[in-house]
């Protein structure tokens, strides 16, 4: 699919090395486009198309009413101005299957900070377009646009802004293409659906910023809750082409049981939180992005508290490739990627006490796509196969290849712990009948698990960490024995680059 006409491109610079004699220079990443559509929406249509509904600005609960009194497959046109509903809180827009809302330049929806939905219900193949959603107040974890996470909506060159909650919901084969998600309470876009997995989902063009206002983990210490986008159990989606940027914590979020993403071509930066959390899920293919400037804000903010964990702007959590569960890949490959003056860069972790049925697994009620009784994984068969290796998520074969990796303290400001690139595991301990106590899960994950680092290039005064917090190495015992990471890579130690 191309992309979207509002797209204003950058390029990328490329990779070359001039560092250590004979070995390879990381391939040059492919453009990366910087999706301005909040400072340039695309206008909408001056006139009403033909055989569109108009729906006037001045009549309060106009657009719900026609709705309402028209058929399926109806297209709407909505006439310049601030556009408002009944002011009962729920009062809101209940599409008909197939319905398409077109906003005219000037078009606004306006919760007035009293209704809490602008569209919702179960229609499938909705269009809302060139229209501005703002100022509803949906509830925690809940959305403004396509509440009720109905399946087949696209939303493009859409402003969704300054609302509570989440703007936008997501269901199965949704596209959103050429929006601005901007300024929401809580997330962007939470693509949740409650009772089922959200399949084909498509992400394009959109400039994701400035989300999080209310500070939900704040105010939700540890909840998770945050994010530019989060994605919940979403099988197959497509995330490219998107400026994320200024979001208060996490750019984008994947949680939970998702599997065959694709985040390529984005350009991810200034987030106070990681640009890329990928955790407990499956089968990623992470490509030609720009990350940089990310996780300043968390990343000091637990050193400056002594935590030495090594927070970074890329983090696997339980997370790997898994050849069973169907996906375009087998694996998680991260190659073809700039990473620029992040607070560190990648992590690979796993949680020795998260498996399903531990008290420790955040994901409470979930289990792995592997067993669909969660109540199996329980002694004494989780310490046997093949539930000893199917009742976790695994951190295992991630390919790590072709990147760039630029760090200059005096640009991110800190003196420690933000030059860190981490393959570890915790020292498992609970509960008492685990299976994965010890050492065991630090093992397989630095050595047994196929996670691979190589043909990159280092720029700056770069530290690994393997194993355990406590095994900070240079480059040399990072690529020696029994490590043996980052072969055919480079690395000059001198700041920037």
């Amino acid at each position: 699919m191309a992309a979207p006409a509002a797209l204003a491109l950058l390029a990328v610079t490329g990779c070359d090395s001039t560092s250590d004699a004979g070995a390879k220079p990381a391939a040059t990443p492919s453009p990366t486009a910087v999706a301005r559509v909040c400072a340039q929406p695309e206008a909408g249509p001056a006139k009403a198309p033909a055989g569109a509904v108009t729906v006037d600005p001045g009549v309060v609960g106009d657009l719900a009413a026609k709705t309402k009194n028209n058929p399926p497959n109806t297209t709407f046109w909505l006439r310049p101005g601030k556009h408002r509903l009944d002011p009962d809180r729920y009062a809101q827009v209940i599409p008909k299957e197939g319905n398409r809302y077109l906003g005219a330049p000037g078009a606004v929806l306006d919760g007035r900070k009293k209704n809490q939905y602008a569209f919702g219900g179960g229609a499938r193949h909705v269009t809302i377009s060139h229209l501005t959603v703002q100022r509803f107040v949906a509830p925690p974890d809940e959305g403004v646009v396509n509440h009720d996470s109905a399946d087949g909506w696209v939303i493009e060159h859409a402003t969704i802004q300054n609302n509570s909650g989440a703007g936008l919901m997501a269901g199965a084969h949704q596209q959103v293409r050429a929006s601005c998600l901007r300024g929401n309470g809580q997330y962007g876009m939470n693509a949740y659906k409650g009772g089922g997995r959200i399949s084909g989902l498509v992400v394009e063009g959109n400039e994701i910023v400035g989300n999080n206002t209310d500070d939900w983990e704040r105010r939700r210490e540890g909840c998770g809750c945050t994010g530019g986008i989060k994605f919940w159990a979403v099988d197959g989606a497509d995330v490219r082409g998107n400026w994320v940027h200024d979001n208060r914590g996490t750019g984008l979020w994947a949680d939970t049981n998702n599997n065959d993403f694709r985040i390529e071509n984005n350009v991810l930066e200034d987030n106070d939180g990681a640009a890329l959390i990928y955790e407990t899920s499956y089968n990623a293919v992470i490509r030609g992005n720009k990350i940089r400037r990310n996780n300043w804000v968390e990343g000091r903010r637990e050193a400056e508290r002594g935590d030495n964990f090594p927070f970074a702007t890329v983090y696997l959590s339980e997370s790997g490739g898994e050849p069973r569960i169907k996906a375009r890949t087998d694996k998680i490959e991260i190659y073809r990627n700039v990473l620029e003056n992040n607070w560190s860069g990648i992590t690979l972790w796993e949680n020795a006490d998260r498996f399903c049925n531990s008290p420790a697994n955040t994901s409470s009620g979930d289990c792995t796509l592997l067993v669909k009784d969660t109540d199996r994984c329980a002694e004494p068969a989780i310490a046997k196969a093949p539930l000893y290796a199917d009742c976790r998520w695994k951190t295992q074969r991630v390919d790590i290849h072709d990147n760039r990796f630029v760090l200059d303290k005096s640009v991110v400001k800190c003196a420690a712990k933000c030059d860190r690139m981490a393959v570890l595991a915790n020292y498992g301990t609970y509960p008492d009948w685990s299976p994965y106590q010890g050492e065991r899960v630090s093992e397989a994950i630095t050595r047994k698990q196929h996670n691979r680092w190589h043909d990159n290039v280092y720029l700056g005064p770069w530290t690994f960490v393997a194993h355990d917090p406590s095994q900070v190495l240079d480059f040399g015992r990072w690529q020696a024995t029994p490590y043996r990471q980052d072969a055919g890579s480079t690395f000059r130690a001198r700041d920037g680059g």
